[in-house]
């Protein structure tokens, strides 16, 4: 094959890679969260190690090298440049061809009249009345779960609802009121590939019930607040990231179809507060968006919904198996993080998990801190807690919960 020029010193760009086996051949999984190509990579095991020199600092030519100084891996220079091509054309790595696909995409997203529901016909159904019998069906089981009389804030799950149904159930009817009657939802998700702090979309989201417009003003106003250029950085992740969409669709259903004005916002990973120390309320881009959410929801009734999951832990999150003991300390891990969103505590809540390094990562980190440093002074109510299996063999663990604030 030949290498492109432009990738003398390769740069992988933001992809996720996931161990595997195809035709009984051991394989890491390469799937790029843009979708700029569409198809996952296969790379073989063995080339691993040149997937992490694959930073931009290293000379292709010397790759072959590099490996076998630090990892004692004996790989040609040939297949150095086979997998270095097949890279560039997946549009995995950070160079011009990947970037000039990245801003057609961008481009194409903009112009549709809305964000396509990216998981309709696949995580749930994409015929509006199979979808309402589906969650009608997960609400008529919660039969101990009576509306709320108000509320201005909730905490949701974004697992699949096969495995989170009866915890999403709990939450959306303990919340049927509040979204019946918001005049704006608010919706902070996990961003889960994204780099950027927070990610803004002038782009309305539909479900299957039809579109939510997303309300241009309100995301006008953070953006200014934020500023424009990396609000929008990395606006395409919206495309493809299940947080928001999984919510929305509850939101919709609990609406009976009926729209509301929405602000989708996707909120970045908090690893380098957990790990290099510093508040995140000392960011420049969280005050700000703390500031223009508060100031927007004085205007209208507003719902704040945060979209997270809780711990993933086990071999399918790269750690080592657990079994029941390990299960029973991760509930009570969960609680401790629990306990603080339930008490509207939002410095408690980051700081309960940082103080154990964010070690079951716990995804609902930044949208759950985010949601209660908008909200400011309230109360909340669990509504249910689950830990759902994520692998085959039950040693690998989600944990998720439903809350709502007052």
């Amino acid at each position: 094959m030949t290498v492109n020029r432009a990738n003398h010193y390769p740069r992988l760009r933001q992809v996720d890679i996931r161990p595997a086996y195809h035709g009984g051949a051991a394989v890491y999984v390469l799937r790029d969260p843009l979708q700029l190509a569409g198809n996952a990579l296969l790379v073989a095991r063995e080339l691993g190690p040149a997937l992490l020199l694959c930073d931009g600092s290293t000379d292709r030519g010397e790759l072959h090298r590099a490996l076998r100084a630090r990892y004692g891996v004996q790989i040609n220079a040939a297949a150095i440049d086979d997998l270095i091509a097949a890279l560039d054309e997946a549009l995995l790595l950070d160079n011009q061809r990947s970037a000039q696909a990245r801003d057609a995409a961008v481009a194409a997203y903009r112009a549709l009249p809305y964000r396509l529901p990216a998981l309709a016909g696949h995580a749930y159904p994409a015929h509006a009345g199979e979808l309402r019998a589906l969650l009608d069906g997960y609400l008529a089981a919660v039969t101990d779960v009576t509306p709320l009389g108000s509320g201005r804030g909730l905490f949701s799950p974004h697992i699949d609802y096969a495995r989170g149904g009866r915890i999403y159930a709990a939450a959306w009817k303990r919340a049927a009121r509040m979204a019946r009657d918001a005049e704006l939802v608010v919706v902070l998700g996990t961003d889960h590939y994204g780099p950027a702090a927070l990610t803004l979309t002038r782009q309305s989201y539909a479900t299957p019930y039809g579109v939510l417009p997303t309300d241009q003003s309100s995301v006008d106003e953070i953006a200014a607040a934020v500023g424009e250029a990396s609000a929008f950085a990395g606006e395409l992740y919206h495309r493809g990231e299940h947080a928001i969409e999984l919510v929305a669709v509850w939101l919709h259903h609990m609406r009976g179809g009926v729209p509301v004005p929405l602000v989708p916002i996707l909120t970045g990973s908090f690893a380098p507060f957990v790990h290099d120390g510093g508040l995140p309320q000392a960011d420049t881009a969280f005050a700000a968006l703390e500031a223009t959410l508060r100031a927007i929801a004085g205007r209208r009734n507003t719902l704040i919904i945060a979209s997270g999951d809780l711990s993933h832990v086990g071999p399918a999150f790269g750690g080592t198996p657990f079994g029941a003991q390990e299960k029973a300390q991760l509930r009570v891990e969960d609680e401790r993080a629990i306990e603080r969103l339930v008490a509207g505590d939002a410095g408690g809540f980051f700081e309960t998990i940082a103080a154990i390094g964010d070690r079951t990562n716990i995804c609902g980190l930044p949208p759950g801190y985010l949601a209660l440093r908008a909200l400011g002074e309230t109360r909340g109510e669990l509504c249910g807690y689950q830990q759902c299996m994520a692998d085959d063999q039950g040693t690998s663990v989600v944990s998720i919960a439903g809350i709502v604030w007052v």
